[in-house]
């Protein structure tokens, strides 16, 4: 592990020329104790996930680690709880240079780079040790950061494990099969709405607010999310059935804006991917921990537990794969096969 996650922040050092462009971040020259011009500055971190949240401690650490390193003239500012809108208006704020920092999905990139989508599939990353080989290394992963870079002022600096969705239902599923008839609830996300009917459930979007009334009434039969969600909602609560379907790695991207990047100095950017790299050690190890508990306390709640053939589940979504290659276009096998051969 602390291989893959030295291997997260290769490239990090590229590109460092600076863009122009006006942005959030705040500096100003102050004389030290020994007369010598210091730089202070102050970045503003935006996420939708809240303060109990493992991204938001992540985030902590990550300001109170530059602050400490700079002894207080590097500070971070969080807003938590989408306080400056979806990950979509924040991603589209670090663009135009209103924000410096936010978290986000490779495949959320998928909106200005098609390819990106292809991470966000199900049973395309196999864990998150995949997904961290997949992006950084491989041509794809790397074309794909620096085209962000370059079109899209996004700077991704780490990539952190963020869980990984599995089934919760309230009848067993211990094979494919099992899946054909469950009313599923899922998010409106094309990808996810795959998952369900390529297995031969039945996809019930609905607001995420509505889910443990339509578990507890029956209205649904399941729904699919990472384990720390299911345990935060206590959806065990209400669902007899847990199925280790593993069909969706989540990672939590560091992302910068590039007018940001472009206003540091070069020890300023070194403290900021250094403490980034810390970050999503943590971050990962807060997830990974968090997991393995979570199996054993949902057995002390009475869930049963099943790990059906992911084969089944794999090959019966990948009939799904030929509309988005067909929409990525030129290229999309060979990024398949470049993912594929770091598996």
């Amino acid at each position: 592990m602390k291989k893959m996650l030295k291997v997260m922040v290769l490239g990090v050092g590229m590109l460092l020329a600076a863009c122009g462009g006006e942005n959030t971040s705040t500096q100003e020259n102050v004389s030290s104790p020994s007369g010598e011009a210091n730089t202070e500055i102050n970045l503003k971190f935006g996420m939708v996930a809240g303060t109990q949240s493992n991204e938001y401690k992540a985030a902590q650490f990550l300001a109170d680690y530059v602050n400490e390193q700079s002894e207080g003239a590097f500070t971070i500012d969080l807003f938590p709880d989408a306080q400056l809108g979806d990950d979509r208006a924040m991603l589209d704020q670090l663009q135009d240079g209103t924000l410096d920092l936010t978290f986000s999905e490779t495949g959320r990139f998928g909106i200005w780079v098609p390819k990106a989508t292809i991470l966000g599939l199900p049973y395309i990353v196999e864990d998150y040790d995949h997904l961290v080989r997949a992006i950084y290394d491989t041509d794809y992963g790397q074309n794909l950061h620096e085209e962000l870079i370059n079109d899209f002022n996004l700077r991704v600096v780490g990539t952190a494990y963020n869980g990984t969705r599995q089934t919760t239902a309230n009848r067993e599923i211990t094979s494919v099969d099992d899946m054909n008839g469950i009313k599923l609830r899922v998010p409106e996300a094309q990808t996810l709405l795959d998952y369900a009917s390529y297995t031969g459930a039945s996809p019930t979007p609905m607001a995420f607010t509505e889910v443990y009334l339509a578990l507890q009434t029956n209205a649904v039969d399941g729904q699919e999310n990472p384990l720390s969600t299911i345990e935060a909602t206590k959806f065990y609560e209400v669902q007899d059935y847990l199925a280790m379907t593993n069909h969706v790695v989540n990672d939590a991207n560091y992302v910068v804006s590039e007018s940001t990047w472009g206003t540091l100095t070069s020890e300023q950017q070194e403290l900021l991917t250094k403490a980034i790299q810390e970050a999503v050690a943590y971050h990962t190890d807060l997830f990974e921990t968090e997991e393995a508990e979570l199996v054993a306390y949902f057995e002390e709640q009475g869930v049963t537990i099943t790990h059906p053939d992911l084969d089944e589940f794999r090959d019966a979504v990948s009939e799904a794969y030929p509309k988005y290659l067909e929409e990525i276009g030129e290229g999309s096998e060979e990024y398949m096969d470049q993912i594929e051969n770091v598996r």
